[in-house]
C-alpha cells in the first residue's frame, strides 16, 4: 500500500522519521511530505495556504498508481481532508493523528500568533498542558530546534470543500490528547467542533494516550497502530 504522510505545523517530512521503520519493513511504500513553505526556515512562505498544501499533497496522489493511505497530524488533517474532498475514489482510507476533518467555511486555527507571513512555534506556554504530556525537555529542545515557520495562511484560510463523496472515505482517529470514548461522546451530543467527523459515514476512533505529538512521544506506538490500521 503507498502511504503519504503530511506533517502538522513547523514540521517537515523527516518528523515521520521513527514511525517509518514497521511500515517499511511490512513492504509498504511510504512517502512522507515535506509541504509548500517548510522546506526551510529561509523558505518563501508569501502566497502559500491551505489550498497550496492540498493542491501539493493531492499532485502527489495523481502521481501514484493505485488506491492510497493518507496520513495526517494536527494541521495537517485538515490538508488530508482536502485531498479527500479532491479525489475520493483514490482514497482507501484517512488516518488522522491527534486531528481531524476540517468542515466548509472553518479555519485550522486564526489565533496563532504570526510574523508576516511566518507563524512561528510558539514559547511552550501557548499551548494547553494536554499538548506537552510525555513532551520532555530534551524532546523540547529537538522540537525547536528542527521547527521551520508555517505559512501565515495555512492556518487562516477558510477550508473550501466541494465532493460530498469525501464522506464515505473510511477514516481513522488516533486519539492522544483525549480519548476515543470522549471523541464518540462529542460527536453523539452534537458538538460544532466535530460536526464535520460526525458527517462521516465510516469512522473510527482508536487511542493513544500521550500529547500532541505522538511521532515525538511514543514513536514506536504510532508505528505499530498505522500500521495495524493498514493492514487490517
Amino acid at each position: 500500500m503507498d502511504i503519504v504522510l503530511v506533517p502538522g505545523f513547523w514540521l517537515d517530512a523527516s518528523s515521520w522519521t521513527e514511525i517509518l521503520p514497521p511500515l517499511v519493513e511490512a513492504g509498504h511504500r511510504v512517502h512522507p511530505l515535506t509541504p509548500p513553505g517548510l522546506e526551510s526556515p529561509d523558505a518563501p512562505r508569501a502566497g502559500i495556504g491551505l489550498r497550496q498544501q492540498i493542491d501539493a499533497v493531492t499532485a502527489v496522489v495523481d502521481a501514484i498508481d493505485g488506491p492510497v493511505v493518507l496520513v495526517g497530524h494536527s494541521g495537517g488533517g485538515a490538508v488530508i481532508y482536502g485531498v479527500t474532498d479532491a479525489r475520493p475514489d483514490r482514497i482507501a482510507r484517512a488516518i488522522y493523528v491527534d486531528s481531524g476533518p476540517l468542515g466548509p467555511g472553518e479555519s485550522i486555527n486564526d489565533n496563532l500568533p504570526y510574523e508576516g507571513d511566518d507563524i512561528p512555534l510558539p514559547p511552550w506556554d501557548f499551548f494547553d498542558d494536554a499538548d506537552l504530556i510525555d513532551l520532555d525537555d530534551d524532546l523540547r529542545a529537538a522540537f525547536r530546534a528542527r521547527a521551520i515557520p508555517e505559512p501565515r495562511g495555512v492556518a487562516y484560510d477558510a477550508m473550501e470543500l466541494h465532493d460530498e463523496r469525501r464522506l464515505d472515505v473510511p477514516t481513522t482517529v488516533i486519539a492522544c490528547e483525549f480519548t476515543a470514548a470522549q471523541l464518540s461522546d462529542w460527536v453523539g451530543a452534537g458538538q460544532p467542533f466535530v460536526a464535520e467527523l460526525a458527517r462521516l459515514t465510516d469512522a473510527e476512533y482508536v487511542d493513544l494516550p500521550t500529547g500532541h505529538w505522538p511521532q515525538f512521544t511514543k514513536p514506536d506506538e504510532l508505528g505499530a497502530l498505522l500500521l495495524a490500521t493498514v493492514e487490517r
